[in-house]
């Protein structure tokens, strides 16, 4: 299975810090954030990352290379020409970079404990969400989960942590365009073809220098 870190968002809530370094490379306890993900998808057996990059990419490329520092192949889906495509639209992009029908991709400003998995089974679901207890700054949470299915309920909703396996059937027949994640997975929800499972380990979402303060003043 490949993976798939996003990592070409401009940052907006996290300016200044932004302006001048990209999300992914912001420093949680002297490493990168997207780092941190690079050794955790190595150290589980993944061996080909697929990253997307538009603002300030060519210093996402220079810093990272070509991954062989940490025994992986990182291939890049440049966005820079076209302009951030969000979450949906940049894995499409990718798609022929991805080449697999079931593939893990992980938001590039997170922070967590999670073991991501290399053999993940759909079981013919379009997609399996990774959710979280909702933290502060997102008090309503995103999506319910009863019985290990992802439900668009309203009450008792968790936090979709940036997590998720997905299947190529997902985004097929979909236009290389910019294009937001939300909306076709609660499509996929209706539709009762997302499954889900709630983590209840380490995560932190790094929106924000002061998130980002936080978890640095956390022990890892």
């Amino acid at each position: 299975m490949k993976a798939m870190i996003l990592a070409a968002g401009r940052g907006e809530r996290m300016r200044p810090l932004s302006d001048k370094t990209p999300k992914p490379l912001l420093k949680v306890h002297g490493k990168s954030l997207i780092v941190w993900h690079i050794e955790r998808l190595a150290s589980l057996g993944f061996s080909e990352i697929i990253i997307n990059i538009d603002h300030l990419g060519d210093m996402i490329e220079k810093s990272l290379g070509d991954g062989s520092e940490w025994g992986v192949n990182l291939l890049y889906s440049d966005e820079r020409q076209s302009g951030a495509l969000e979450s949906a639209g940049g894995i499409i992009k990718a798609l022929p970079l991805i080449e697999s029908e079931t593939f893990l991709v992980v938001n590039g400003d997170i922070w967590c404990d999670y073991e991501f998995e290399t053999g993940f089974d759909l079981k013919g679901d379009l997609a399996h969400l990774i959710l979280v207890a909702n933290p502060e700054h997102n008090p309503d949470g995103d999506f319910a989960l009863h019985k290990n299915r992802v439900s668009n309920d309203t009450k008792r909703r968790f936090t979709f942590s940036g997590i998720g396996y997905y299947s190529a059937k997902l985004f097929e027949g979909l236009e290389n365009k910019k294009m937001p994640l939300a909306p076709l997975l609660r499509e996929a929800v209706e539709k009762g073809k997302v499954s889900g499972s709630l983590y209840d380990g380490r995560w932190y979402d790094i929106g924000t220098p002061q998130r980002l303060k936080e978890v640095n003043a956390t022990s890892v």
